[in-house]
């Protein structure tokens, strides 16, 4: 199996959706010297952890979907489709300590992993559910300053996570200001632009293309986040922890410039 980034990867999530079959699936645990990885079918990896640094964004798209943190740099609430090996829960709790996440995974073998995969236990800021991720995030309009939507089975993103539907939930979840980001991952990624872009307006969509993989992460959002229309990396740094800041540093900057070139 390679190992790095460069690692076929379908995402962080081992589910989300109403699929029966997905929702029951036993993950396969890889374990190596450097990573462990999480799979289910195919030798595609879901998740993948450092072994010595199980805190660390190990795979190229989920730093990626942590610049929406552009857009909203003070997040209060962070909600999250797939848990997965949860990189991103790990990420978010250890650097954004006055921010609450609440997740909704559907697979309840994923949840059982969580020691497996140095997921911290809920508490005051933390909330893992078992739940399906299309009525999560119908049942939370309003709420969420950050959506981070992962939500994968074996055959790719279910039907209840890629309607028009969810993307409509999608928008009226979030809070004024606030941001979606997706992996889309070997996927018709211009159906499901298509369809963001009826939820939340042309001019509020973008997608970036990762070089190493064959993942995309699209945004959407609501609000106007850059008035004068780019990103001021300098004043946006200075209202993030410093460590995470200095630790998505080669992303804010790659995000910033294709913004600019877009």
């Amino acid at each position: 199996m390679r190992t790095g980034s460069d690692v076929p990867c379908v995402g962080e999530t081992a589910g989300g959706g109403a699929d029966a079959t997905s929702a029951s699936a036993k993950p396969v645990i890889l374990r190596g010297w450097r990573h462990t990885d999480l799979q289910f079918a195919g030798g595609v990896s879901q998740s993948r952890m450092r072994t010595f640094r199980p805190g660390h964004l190990a795979v190229d798209y989920t730093r990626t979907m942590m610049a929406s943190l552009l857009w909203c740099p003070r997040p209060a609430l962070i909600g999250m489709v797939g848990l997965g090996g949860g990189s991103q829960v790990k990420f978010c709790h250890r650097y954004l300590r006055q921010t609450r996440l609440e997740v909704a995974e559907n697979n309840p073998h994923v949840i059982a992993l969580r020691r497996t995969f140095r997921v911290p236990r809920d508490d005051a800021r933390l909330q893992v559910l078992l739940a399906d991720g299309a009525r999560f995030v119908q049942e939370r309009r309003g709420r969420f300053d950050i959506l981070l939507v992962d939500g994968y089975d074996a055959s790719g993103i279910p039907a209840e996570l890629s309607s028009q539907r969810f993307y409509d939930d999608c928008r009226d979840a979030l809070a004024p200001g606030g941001v979606f980001a997706s992996n889309l991952y070997a996927t018709d990624f211009a159906d499901h632009l298509s369809k963001l872009r009826r939820s939340f307006g042309a001019e509020h969509v973008w997608m970036l293309e990762e070089a190493r993989q064959s993942n995309r992460v699209a945004f959407a959002w609501v609000g106007d986040p850059f008035p004068d229309g780019r990103i001021d990396l300098p004043a946006i740094a200075r209202v993030l922890p410093p460590r995470l800041a200095k630790d998505l540093a080669g992303e804010f900057q790659r995000v910033a410039a294709a913004w600019r070139a877009r």
